[in-house]
C-alpha cells in the first residue's frame, strides 16, 4: 500500500511546500489541480515540472476536466489545453469528471466524448482517469457504466478508472475493478447526522475511526483483488483546509489507515 497526496489536502501550501510535505510524509506521488488551488492558472507547466523534479515527486494527475461527457462548446479546446499542460509539466494523467447538475447524459454521448478525447490523450502520452461521481445528480454515477462506455469506445489503451471511496459509497456500489483502476482517492465522512443522499464534498474529511464511508473495507477489498496503485488523500472539507498543521493531521490519518488495513 502506497500513499499519494492531492494538493487539496493542503491547498494553502504553495506548490513547492506541498511537494516537500508529501515527501516528508513518505509519498513520492502527488496530484495537482485546476481549482483549489488553481495550479494550472498560476504556474507555467515548465516551472511545475522543475519543482516536482527538484522535490523528487511524480505528478500522477491533474484534477480535473469537467464535464468530460458533454463534448461541445469550449470543452474540446479546454481538453487540448489541459492535455498540453499535463504533457509539459510531466503529469501522467488527467482526471475526467462527468456533468453533475442533474442533467442526464446518455450512454452514447459518453462514448462519443471518450472517442473524441482519446486521440488528444494518445498524441500526448497522457492517460485519462474516468471518475464516476456518486451524487444523485451525477450523469455518470457508477464504474460499471464507465466501463461499458470505455469498452464501446475501445479506449483501454488510454483510459482507466479512478475509484473514489466517497463516490463509491454514495452510488451504493459493491463491485470493485482493481485491474481497470489506476488511482484511488480516499476521504471520510464523520458527521453522524447527515444522510448519505445529502453528503457533499464539504463533508469530506480525513479518514479516521469515525469514518462512515467504509474506507478501510474498500481499501482492503481493492488490495485483496490485486490493486497495486497509489491511494491518494483528497479531503474537501474547509475544516481540513484550515488546519494550522495539515502535515500532522495527514500523518495521523496515514497511520490510522495503515494500521487498520
Amino acid at each position: 500500500m502506497r500513499f499519494a497526496m492531492n494538493h487539496i489536502a493542503a491547498p494553502k501550501l504553495a506548490l513547492p511546500d506541498f511537494f516537500a510535505m508529501a515527501r516528508r510524509l513518505g509519498a513520492t506521488e502527488v496530484e495537482i489541480r485546476n481549482d483549489l488551488p488553481d495550479v494550472l492558472g498560476s504556474w507555467k507547466p515548465a516551472d511545475v515540472k522543475a519543482a516536482a523534479e527538484a522535490a523528487g515527486v511524480t505528478i500522477l494527475s491533474i484534477n480535473a476536466l469537467y464535464p468530460f461527457n458533454v463534448w461541445k462548446g469550449d470543452l474540446p479546446a479546454r481538453a487540448e489545453k489541459m492535455a498540453d499542460y499535463a504533457a509539459a509539466c510531466g503529469a501522467r494523467a488527467l482526471v475526467m469528471c462527468p456533468l453533475n447538475d442533474g442533467t442526464p447524459v446518455g450512454h452514447s454521448a459518453v462514448v462519443a466524448a471518450l472517442e473524441a478525447m482519446a486521440p488528444i490523450l494518445r498524441d500526448r502520452g497522457v492517460m485519462g482517469l474516468v471518475e464516476p461521481l456518486g451524487f444523485p445528480v451525477s450523469s455518470l454515477r457508477t464504474k460499471r457504466e464507465a466501463i461499458a462506455a470505455i469498452e464501446e469506445a475501445a479506449g483501454w489503451d488510454v483510459y482507466r478508472l479512478l475509484h473514489d471511496t466517497f463516490h463509491h459509497h454514495l452510488a451504493g456500489e459493491t463491485e470493485f475493478y482493481p485491474r481497470r483502476t489506476a488511482l484511488v482517492h480516499i476521504s471520510g465522512v464523520t458527521d453522524p447526522a447527515i444522510a448519505v443522499k445529502d453528503m457533499l464534498d464539504a463533508h469530506r474529511v480525513l479518514v479516521d475511526a469515525s469514518d462512515r464511508l467504509e474506507n478501510i473495507a474498500q481499501i482492503r477489498a481493492l488490495l485483496a483483488a490485486g490493486y497495486e496503485g497509489p491511494i491518494s488523500f483528497e479531503p474537501f472539507a474547509a475544516e481540513v483546509h484550515d488546519l494550522p498543521d495539515p502535515e500532522a493531521a495527514l500523518r495521523e490519518s496515514i497511520g490510522f489507515v495503515r494500521g487498520a488495513v
